[in-house]
């Protein structure tokens, strides 16, 4: 269950390719091994992106910019294997925006964090479809 929640401000949009940004994340988590085994299901692969249109960074000079990414993923996964699916993300991000980071300012940051078995809800078909033959 790795779900990633990108929101970035309005301006960055004409930046980049942002479908193009979500489909290599999500290859990154579905593609991402431990020990040689895949860490996260694709059929719990989410990755979203928001434009956020209202927001002030900084002093509010309107060429500062930002992008925020949250991973939340289900717990269990070692300390040492959340840090390498972030570093992994987050070279992704920085890549990414190189350009902009370049002339602007900018300010990216990456979190992760773990839910709780308890409390979620689920209702998914998408992991037996990837099991399929």
């Amino acid at each position: 269950m790795p779900h990633l929640t990108l929101a970035y401000s309005s301006h960055l949009a004409a930046e980049g390719d942002t479908a193009g940004l979500m489909r290599n994340l999500a290859r990154c988590l579905a593609e991402h091994r431990a020990d040689g085994k895949p860490v996260y299901p694709i059929g719990g692969v989410r990755v979203r992106a928001y434009e956020t249109r209202d927001y002030c960074v900084a002093d509010g000079s309107p060429d500062i910019g930002f992008v925020h990414a949250s991973l939340k993923v289900g717990s269990g996964r070692s300390a040492e294997t959340l840090k390498a699916t972030g570093d992994a993300l987050f070279a992704i991000l920085k890549a990414h925006f190189a350009a902009p980071y370049e002339k602007q300012g900018l300010a990216l940051s990456l979190e992760v964090g773990e839910f709780s078995e308890a409390g979620t809800w689920k209702h998914n078909n998408l992991h037996a479809r990837f099991k399929r033959p």
